[in-house]
């Protein structure tokens, strides 16, 4: 949507209407998540690429902690010039946002100067700083996957008791919990340490394109700068890998449209060596290439592939089949980057001086550095953190389900975060002393009201865009991901 084809005629946010019969679910999300009168003289637009579907309670944690690390890396650590962070509101599940953009002079100016001393230090080091936070990210993997089991035991083992550790097994819970909480949100802002620099840097070469070549079409710009062998490529180049070993192996029979992976599995286990081979192929690709999902990571049932084999085995028969007619089912890595080499080299004759060409050389190569990380972070954060925190706070669902809270551990997520903990307060409270927990008496019928009403915002549509649109739309995550601009 390109905010210059309508500057008037959005309803005004007060004008939407909670769906009747929701208001109780409506309600259950945070105040600061709900649309006030002041929110009338901004604009906003329907996040429609991340949030397509109504969003449960618990699930809008994936907007709160993004938009938390993302508006502190534009305002507090690389400052940008023009734009603070943004802010997102939530109506009938469908989920609302909007930039704040910095339009006073002297202000753009004083952000200039923090910019520069900061973002160019980041582009001089890109290198070193990518490595580091690979680093970083795997530590805080490693750490989520490290979060002890819960358990809460009818009495403490003997052995807690005689090494005196005076702690009991309940207020392990809580610590778990927090754990699981507090990574989530670091997460996000090793998610945004280097993207908006990124997208700045494809944003600079994109508009200097757009002015030198005034027919060049967006697609081929960004097939001038697109990464080629970046990590979220990955669990598809398994796939292809593990349909060339089934045929090697003389097992590609057994992968058969319609047949479960446990069905294809079994066959394959029944083969003898052949059989257990590919297996043995299986289990080097899904750690940790299977750890992507289904989806983008913003909602709960998205699952990874390691959670549902179903996605990537019902992509073999087809891989199998087409490498037995003789095609290649690597990804043509060569002739991608000739490609874009012979791309970037036609448009550079188009340039009539030398400074312009010294200026397209000097961005295509920035770009160039910075968009591995671009095309790669997702692997590593919406997919695989993202598919450990969720199953990890199913395990606490499994928990409060087992003790009556609710009747299955995926209802859970109809419990926002702060509700989760008080859940989890009672249940240590209940175990302490003996006593019923309360919440048993409360949260069926609460998660009953809930599923309905997601199920009934579901069928109602939502307006694209909320308010008078601002003068200028510059924020590069807005531009670069919504393509919104004015």
């Amino acid at each position: 949507m390109n905010a210059t084809t309508k500057t008037k005629g959005f309803p005004l946010p007060s004008s939407l209407k909670v769906i009747a019969g929701t208001e109780g679910a409506q309600a259950a999300y945070p105040y600061y998540m709900q649309f006030s009168k002041e929110d009338d003289e901004r604009f906003w637009f329907y996040n429609s690429m991340h949030f397509p579907e109504p969003m449960c309670v618990f699930d809008m944690i994936t907007a709160e902690a993004a938009y938390c690390a993302l508006g502190s890396a534009n305002t507090r650590i690389h400052c940008l010039p023009t734009t603070l962070g943004i802010d997102y509101r939530i109506i009938n599940g469908r989920v609302y946002i909007g930039g704040n953009a910095v339009t006073d002079p002297a202000e753009i100016e004083r952000r200039t100067k923090e910019f520069q001393r900061r973002a160019f230090y980041y582009y001089a080091n890109w290198e070193r700083l990518f490595a580091q936070w690979k680093d970083k990210m795997m530590v805080l993997i490693r750490d989520a996957q490290a979060l002890p089991k819960l358990e809460l035991p009818e009495f403490e083992p003997l052995e807690h008791v005689h090494a005196g550790r005076g702690v009991a097994s309940n207020h392990y819970i809580l610590e778990t919990y927090q754990k699981t909480l507090e990574g989530y949100f670091r997460m996000w802002h090793h998610h945004f340490e280097f993207l908006l620099l990124g997208y700045g840097a494809y944003l600079t070469f994109f508009d200097f394109c757009k002015k030198a070549f005034p027919e060049i079409s967006d697609q081929t710009i960004a097939r001038m700068v697109a990464g080629i062998e970046a990590e979220i490529f990955r669990p598809d180049d398994e796939l292809r890998r593990l349909a060339k070993c089934a045929i090697e192996l003389g097992v590609d029979s057994q992968f058969r449209e319609g047949s479960s992976p446990d069905e294809i599995i079994n066959s394959l286990e029944q083969l003898g060596e052949p059989g257990l081979a590919w297996l043995k192929e299986l289990a080097v690709s899904r750690d940790p290439w299977f750890n992507i999902n289904v989806g983008d990571g913003f909602y709960h049932y998205h699952r990874s592939w390691n959670d549902d084999l179903s996605m990537p085995f019902a992509a073999l028969p087809g891989y199998i089949a087409n490498a037995k007619k003789g095609e290649r089912l690597e990804r043509q890595t060569d002739k991608l980057i000739a490609e874009r080499t012979q791309l970037i080299a036609d448009y550079r004759e188009l340039l009539e001086s030398d400074e312009e060409r010294a200026a397209y050389d000097q961005m295509i190569e920035l770009a160039h550095r910075v968009f591995p990380y671009v095309e790669g972070h997702k692997f590593y954060c919406e997919h695989w953190y993202t598919n450990l925190f969720f199953n990890k706070i199913r395990e606490f669902g499994g928990i409060l389900a087992e003790r009556g809270f609710f009747a299955e551990a995926e209802d859970v997520f109809h419990l926002s975060h702060y509700e989760l903990e008080a859940a989890i307060v009672d249940l240590m409270t209940s175990w302490s002393n003996g006593s019923p927990p309360r919440g048993i008496s409360r949260w069926p019928a609460i998660v009953r009201e809930r599923k309905a009403a997601i199920a009934e915002w579901a069928k109602h549509e939502t307006a694209p865009a909320l308010g008078p649109v601002p003068d200028i739309i510059d924020d590069p995550s807005i531009v670069m991901l919504w393509g919104i601009t004015r």
